[in-house]
């Protein structure tokens, strides 16, 4: 007859029993724990970036009213490029506005114009810009008919990209990247002169860069220059503009405003607002909005401390 186990060594396997369901419950504890803990930190970072957009947001909404202001007000901002930096409790809010007026537009603009930018801002030498000229013409017009300089689809092919011209105008500035022959150091060079918002053949002078003015025809560098600090003293003097004197150098929109809205959370939570509106309407609709966009990449220094 088989004889009973002992009673230690009972004790002893229902010892080792018990400590491994502890350590089970502990691991299972651990789970849920550290569980808990990522569903509150993603509730948190969920509801602060909401917080962020909604900040963004009003802070488009300041820069609009601040632009609107009357002209005869000291503290009035102006759409040229300048940062302003506020808090909004524990918040951190920076917003600027450029006037896009200023800018040549990719699908109105003369071919003159775009050849013009493409040689001050780009670089390039006279053939050379009117080969892009007619590669960025071949990608907006309807038809497949190539320019002597251009590109059509089978150049493109011929080229290994997967993609033809969209034979329709630019949806954004980006899209020129996509443009056979644009490199990134020329489209870098030229990008942040340019718009698709305007819908203007020409610019506005008031607020166009030196490199926009110099690719106006007939404009020179001496005019340009001289143009630019008579400018800058009538907006220290809160004067009314000069005209560019340069013949034949159409106006754009009297206002057409890209504003860019920076928040940063006490818990580095960041949302990029970036927007484009034109001012005009009735009281219901004071300005039209263009785009409205989130950014991806931060742009603005912090602000200076004294």
């Amino acid at each position: 007859m088989k004889a009973l186990r002992p009673a230690a060594a009972q004790r002893g396997i229902a010892l080792v029993l018990v400590l491994w369901l502890t350590i089970l419950l502990s691991v299972i504890a651990s789970a849920f724990a550290y569980s808990m803990r990522t569903e509150l930190l993603t509730a948190r970072n969920a509801v602060s970036l909401a917080q962020a957009r909604a900040l963004a947001d009003g802070a488009v909404m300041r820069m609009v009213f601040e632009l609107m202001r009357p002209r005869t007000l000291n503290e009035t901002w102006l759409a040229d490029s300048v940062v302003h930096y506020w808090d909004e409790g524990e918040a951190h809010v920076a917003a600027n506005a450029i006037d896009e007026s200023g800018k040549i537009d990719l699908n109105s603009a003369s071919d003159a114009l775009l050849k013009g930018l493409l040689q001050s801002a780009g670089g390039l030498d006279v053939d050379a810009a009117q080969r892009v000229v007619d590669v960025i013409d071949d990608w907006k017009d309807a038809d497949d008919l190539r320019r002597p300089n251009g590109a059509e689809a089978p150049d493109y092919q011929a080229a290994g990209l997967t993609y033809k011209p969209a034979n329709a105008p630019f949806e954004s500035v980006a899209e020129l990247r996509r443009v056979l022959g644009m490199t990134a150091t020329l489209y870098a060079a030229v990008a942040d002169h340019l718009t698709v918002f305007s819908k203007s053949p020409g610019v506005n002078p008031a607020f166009a860069s030196r490199a926009v003015l110099l690719a106006m025809p007939g404009a020179t560098a001496e005019v340009v220059d001289n143009y630019l600090a008579r400018r800058q003293e009538a907006l220290a003097a809160r004067l009314p503009l000069p005209a560019f004197p340069v013949a034949g150098a159409g106006a754009g929109p009297t206002n057409l405003w890209r504003i860019r809205a920076e928040v940063t959370m006490a818990d580095g939570v960041t949302y990029i607002r970036e927007t484009v509106l034109r001012p005009g309407g009735d009281i219901q609709r004071p300005v039209t909005v263009l785009a409205w966009l989130e950014g991806d990449q931060r742009t603005f220094a912090p602000p200076v401390t004294q």
